[in-house]
């Protein structure tokens, strides 16, 4: 594979890249956005074009055809998404609802072309192109126009009194001992939805929130615009690490009041049994794939603070059983108990019964996997689908219900997740 470095200015090199970048059918950003962490590996990174794609086959084991094709690739970046409706490959469920957005389950290609950021530099490789070629391809383009245009009326598939009857619905089945928690989502929607330039949403959308997760996809005509916060699962050497979030504060408007919000937010009953139950599912999860004895909690209930919220999020990791392979490691911890419930197979039940969309590419994983072995997927939470093709734009908020839980303030904190949203696309409900 030939590479090469160039000096770049790193903000303003992304956004003639984005520019040039609309002349394929395949894209995917990671933005990390600085957020530091020990299993941070990927500061920005743009791979565009597919020397290969892979899309799964009706009737087969989407997770045993992906580490087929992963076999074939051993030395290549592979970018790609998971949907949250692998779940009933795994189990014995069904979602009832269409697939409105009309994403596959599953895609992952091999990178035409891939550059790396760091600071004020960056790497070009590819096995196609010429690394100087492209380069000077890229800064002969225009930055990327900051505005674009949203047309359309986005609409909540839930209303409030639908929302209260599936709330107060599983917290009967709380109360009645079926399950300790669930996460119920409802979908905002928009079935004649016009977004001219989906990569200027996407970073304006990151600058009103900016994560250590974000992420670009585009299939085509189909596109995913992510602000997530949330690791799902990563694999560092040996060691897998889930770091899981339950538990959400708002940002305070001055620093005296921010200091009494999380201190609120770390003393809360409510919250932090939502982070304890999780972890306790996400250990489960974890030793189906682990060496027996190294599971362990190696942050519990650690306050991380972003641009709106401050959140409390656990971590937990283990040295992973060298007999299984990345794609079983994912399969055995999917989809990602933050937004399931526990437990975890009856959560997800519930939440197909009470819930009214399906959630597709949301509650499921985007990442990617390394030529050096590693891999890392995210939580796909706060973010908005958009198929150009079939006019449909849909995003989803949700939230844990426990036996604490109270309808009005979950309905409200759905609101309020949505609006962030909204903002971005200059709309209001």
């Amino acid at each position: 594979m030939a590479s090469a470095i160039f000096q770049v200015q790193a903000d303003e090199f992304l956004s003639k890249a984005l520019s040039w970048s609309k002349g394929f059918d395949q894209l995917c950003l990671f933005e990390s956005n600085g957020f530091q962490s020990p299993y941070a590996q990927v500061e920005r990174m743009l791979a565009v074009g597919a020397q290969a794609v892979f899309t799964p086959k009706a009737g087969e084991s989407t997770f045993e055809q992906l580490a087929h094709f992963k076999s074939r690739y051993p030395d290549s970046w592979m970018p790609g998404f998971l949907s949250y409706d692998l779940k009933n490959e795994l189990e014995e469920l069904q979602t009832q609802h269409p697939n409105r957005i009309g994403f596959p389950d599953a895609y992952f290609f091999v990178p035409r072309i891939l550059i790396q950021f760091e600071k004020n530099q960056v790497n070009i490789s590819s096995e196609i192109e010429d690394p100087a070629a492209v380069y000077q391809q890229i800064i002969s383009h225009h930055p990327l126009s900051p505005s674009y245009t949203f047309k359309g009326q986005v609409k909540a598939r839930m209303s409030q009194a639908e929302y209260f009857k599936a709330f107060y619905g599983i917290k009967n089945h709380i109360q009645l001992g079926d399950i300790y928690e669930a996460n119920l989502c409802q979908e905002f929607y928009d079935d004649e939805a016009f977004i001219d330039h989906p990569e200027a949403l996407f970073l304006r959308l990151n600058s009103l929130s900016p994560t250590p997760f974000a992420c670009l996809f585009k299939i085509e005509d189909a596109y995913i615009l992510s602000a997530s916060p949330e690791r799902f699962l990563a694999k560092r050497g040996t060691t897998l690490i889930s770091q899981p979030i339950k538990g959400t504060s708002a940002r305070g408007k001055d620093e005296q009041e921010d200091a009494r919000l999380k201190e609120l937010l770390l003393n809360n009953p409510k919250e932090i049994a939502e982070n304890v139950m999780i972890v306790d599912l996400v250990r489960n999860d974890m030793t189906r794939s682990a060496v027996p004895g190294t599971v362990r909690v190696t942050e519990k209930l650690g306050l991380y603070t972003f641009k709106h919220v401050h959140q409390l999020i656990s971590t937990i990791s283990c040295e992973k059983d060298p007999a299984l392979s990345d794609c079983q490691v994912i399969q055995n911890t999917f989809p990602a108990g933050s937004m399931t419930g526990a437990p975890k197979i009856s959560a997800m039940q519930l939440c197909d019964q009470y819930e009214n969309s399906r959630r597709g590419v949301y509650s499921g994983a985007i990442g990617y996997f390394a030529p050096t072995g590693d891999f890392d997927f995210n939580v796909v939470i706060r973010t908005i689908l958009y198929n150009r093709s079939k006019q449909y734009l849909s995003f989803h908020t949700g939230g844990a219900i426990t036996m604490d839980a109270e309808a009005e303030k979950e309905y409200a904190e759905c609101m309020t997740k949505a609006s962030a949203i909204l903002s971005a696309l200059g709309q209001s409900l």
